[in-house]
């Protein structure tokens, strides 16, 4: 089974590695849609994968840092790209919620990154 749990959050950034000029390199911001994938068996007494309001007061922490934040001043994120934004939510949410197998940013309607882990 596969369950997702979407996110919403509103941060600025800007992009410190593109070529000058690029627009990305000015202060701007998005709001990104986060959605987080696991991937388990069916509890045959729940009848679930894991209770949805358990995922979000284990991301919870994670979207308090990013929500209304300036991406490039949390540490490990001083180029937050969405590959960049993917892997540090990765990096500290895999060890809480192991049945983790991808997270999928959108940081506009047309405009995804999906990781699925190193």
């Amino acid at each position: 089974m596969e369950l997702r749990k979407s996110f919403q959050f509103e941060a600025a950034h800007r992009l410190p590695q593109v070529p000058p000029g690029h627009k990305c390199a000015r202060l701007h911001g998005h709001s990104f849609i986060i959605e987080l994938v696991l991937e388990g068996p069916l509890d045959p007494h729940f009848g679930w994968v894991m209770d949805y309001a358990d995922i979000k007061k284990i991301f919870r922490p994670l979207y308090e840092q990013l929500d209304h934040n300036y991406l490039n001043e949390l540490p490990g994120l001083e180029n937050p790209t969405s590959e960049n934004v993917a892997r540090w939510i990765w990096t500290r949410l895999k060890p809480l919620l192991p049945l983790l197998k991808e997270i999928v940013i959108a940081e506009t309607c047309s405009s995804k990154c999906v990781y699925r882990g190193d």
